[in-house]
């Protein structure tokens, strides 16, 4: 049988140290890599570097970090080999780490979000002031754990906002204020689930419910409906393993933020669902399920029953929904040799796909 090896890319938090702890459980070897000593050397033979040296290869690669070092992530993911399974794309790292491109995926992927706007100048910031319903929020394209979060309940206060915030010299997002007596909910997604939840309390005096600002939170089971909004929001963004903050208000679940990096600690400890242990069972099954370990194709298809599908190039089998996504059985992978960074032509009608890799 094969062995697995496996690399946790963080700052070394307690939740990585958590995660790493929880992966070294399943997979036979576990690196400790710093992030902050990685070196990207583009245009080179060896890209990525690690204090000095090429970045060793490995069946998986977990990278986390915060939006500072979105670039850094996105490149890292991107140049490793095709064979290393990543739960998180190279695309997501810049996409989950702007709240401006979140909310443009998201609202491509049909998932349900406060009205938002985006303001890149003082003089559009004010019409787009003068045509909302208040209280409103104002919050930065990157920050995370509440920070760059304000608040307005009228247009003089709004306006003053706007007036500092065009000091800082960069786009702003202006979202419509939905009022769920300060409470939030962080849904925890692995793997196309939601493995944990809880929901947030502000403090008093407080809008912001993350426990990083001092919200308190408690054990909460979603409704199938607002697990299905999680999912398909991780999956919008590319991220098999992040935080979906969603407010539940009076229309229903509305996504207000994802985080890539979440923290383990407060949900842990309110949930008591071992959420390392879910992220560390989830990358070595997947990876394990892309490795095969190390049996060819046919071995494969043997054990599960299809003998002559190489010739047939058909198979009967039930289809593995994620939301209202379809997940292909492995084998379809394997013998296509379909893999994310090639381009498909994806042609569909009714009780019918066919997707073909593209070709100039």
């Amino acid at each position: 049988m094969k062995k697995l090896r496996a690399a946790l890319i963080s700052q070394g938090s307690t939740s990585s140290k958590w995660t790493l702890k929880a992966m070294k459980d399943y997979f036979d070897e576990v690196e400790n890599i710093n992030l902050k000593e990685i070196e990207i050397n583009i245009g080179s033979k060896t890209p990525v570097l690690y204090g000095g040296k090429q970045l060793e290869k490995y069946d998986c690669v977990f990278a986390k970090g915060s939006f500072r070092y979105a670039p850094v992530l996105r490149s890292i993911i991107s140049l490793l080999p095709e064979t290393t399974f990543t739960p998180i794309t190279a695309n997501a790292y810049t996409i989950g780490h702007d709240k401006l491109l979140t909310h443009q995926m998201l609202q491509v992927a049909g998932v349900p979000m406060p009205h938002t706007y985006i303001a890149t100048t003082s003089e559009a910031g004010k019409k787009i002031l003068e045509n909302v319903n208040y209280p409103i929020v104002m919050k930065f394209p990157q920050g995370t754990q509440g920070k760059g979060v304000m608040f307005a309940d009228s247009f003089a206060s709004a306006n003053s906002l706007l007036d500092a915030l065009n000091l800082l010299n960069q786009p702003f997002i202006i979202q419509e204020y939905i009022e769920t007596d300060g409470t939030d909910v962080r849904a925890f997604v692995v793997g196309g689930k939601v493995v944990a939840a809880m929901k947030r309390k502000a403090i008093k005096g407080e809008k912001r419910s993350n426990i990083h600002a001092g919200g308190i939170g408690e054990p909460y089971e979603l409704d199938h409906f607002t697990k299905k909004v999680a999912v398909e929001a991780a999956n919008a963004v590319g991220a098999d393993i992040c935080g979906v903050d969603i407010l539940e208000g009076a229309s229903g679940p509305k996504v207000i933020e994802l985080n890539l990096s979440p923290s383990l600690q407060g949900i842990t400890e309110t949930t008591k669902v071992d959420v390392a242990d879910k992220i560390a069972k989830y990358l070595f099954t997947r990876t394990k399920e892309l490795s095969k370990d190390g049996k060819d194709t046919k071995k494969i298809l043997q054990e599960e029953g299809i003998e002559d599908i190489e010739s047939n190039k058909e198979m009967i089998t039930k289809l593995d929904m994620r939301g209202n996504r379809i997940l292909l059985p492995e084998v379809v992978t394997e013998i296509t040799k379909f893999n994310d960074k090639k381009e498909m032509t994806v042609r569909f009608e009714d009780g019918k796909l066919i997707i073909k890799e593209f070709k100039i």
